[in-house]
């Protein structure tokens, strides 16, 4: 079992900046998967970054060069830097874990409010 805890989200107007963490607890592989999805009101959950086991990181087409992930592997922390958030950033963010082994569970944390308006 992995628990996640998030943090930092809010309210942000267009053009701002806003980071959220996530830190993970539990029964924690060397190797994992970890990141955040985000689903908007009436839309389906969609991967916003995550960063693999082995140091590589995927974006969502519509944040690269806005969006930076990071993770701290001593601290099990993955942490996602937005910046110039734009209206249709709007959502709930959650945080996502996996370990990376054959037939691994997901986990979900319980999602954070982002939301941009002016």
């Amino acid at each position: 079992q992995v628990h996640l805890v998030e943090s930092g989200g809010g309210l942000v107007q267009p053009g701002g900046s806003l980071t959220l963490a996530c830190v993970a607890s539990g029964r924690i592989y060397d190797n994992y998967n970890m990141g955040w999805y985000r689903q908007a009101p009436g839309k389906q959950r969609e991967l916003v970054a995550v960063s693999r086991s082995g140091g590589r990181a995927d974006y969502a087409d519509s944040v690269k060069g806005r969006f930076t992930i990071s993770r701290d592997n001593a601290e099990k922390t993955v942490a996602l830097q937005m910046a110039s958030l734009k209206f249709e950033d709007t959502a709930v963010y959650y945080c996502y874990f996996r370990n990376f082994v054959v037939g691994a569970q997901e986990y979900w944390g319980q999602g954070t409010q982002v939301t941009v308006s002016s």
